[in-house]
């Protein structure tokens, strides 16, 4: 066992329980979302779509964390570094230090 294919088990596992976790809270899930609950008010936003996001994120990241698990442990190493490379561009992509910005997608007008 490598430790690219030890990190991708253990980050997909991380993301599958924090998504269950935001399917299972709904609206409630979006308290645990960084920087929700330092917005000046939290109550204009929609709650139950940024939980559903989050959900949605955390299952893509477990989905190509586990790939490339699954495929480093068969074919080669470098699978599963590959695979922890693309998922840091996507989830660097989807960071955003301005919490107002982050949320204001998530605006209800």
């Amino acid at each position: 066992m490598n430790v690219g294919f030890a990190a991708c088990i253990i980050l997909a596992v991380f993301f599958l329980i924090l998504g269950i976790m935001f399917a299972l809270l709904k609206e409630k899930g979006a308290q645990f979302v960084s920087g929700f609950r330092i917005l000046n008010h939290p109550e204009k936003y929609d709650k139950a779509n940024i939980s559903r996001d989050m959900r949605n994120q955390c299952f893509i990241y477990f989905v190509i964390l586990s790939i490339g698990a699954i495929l480093s442990y068969f074919l080669s190493a470098y699978i599963a570094l590959t695979a922890l490379l693309v998922w840091l561009i996507i989830f660097f992509h989807n960071f955003n230090l301005d919490a107002e910005k982050a949320f204001e997608k998530y605006l209800i007008h």
